[in-house]
């Protein structure tokens, strides 16, 4: 099992179709706080537990993080704990705000 990338066009595009998938943010509580990607919830090694129990397998991931690099590493193993369509965002969050400003949520 891997991971796959994503770019924002095409999660933009899944959101606006109201595709049902799990946005996962992995950066650090503070920064998640001030601005996420609407829908999103941060996942971190105390939530993840939870996470996979509750996320069907067949349900699309997306992992988001800064810039779209240790994003890959966390969708990396999440394909390894049986999820069976997992991304990582490219660009991150940093990208997404600056494309989309009006579609951040503190």
């Amino acid at each position: 099992m891997s991971f796959q990338h994503l770019d924002i066009a095409t999660l933009t595009a899944w959101l606006d179709a109201g595709r049902p998938l799990a946005l996962v943010d992995i950066r650090d509580p503070m920064s998640f706080a001030q601005g996420a990607i609407p829908g999103s919830r941060r996942l971190d090694n105390d939530s993840v537990g939870a996470f996979l129990d509750e996320t069907p397998a067949e349900r699309p991931v997306v992992v988001v993080c800064y810039h779209g690099h240790s994003s890959q590493q966390a969708a990396a193993w999440l394909a390894g704990q049986g999820l069976g369509e997992v991304y990582s965002l490219d660009g991150g969050f940093t990208e997404w705000q600056l494309r989309h400003p009006d579609r951040v949520e503190a």
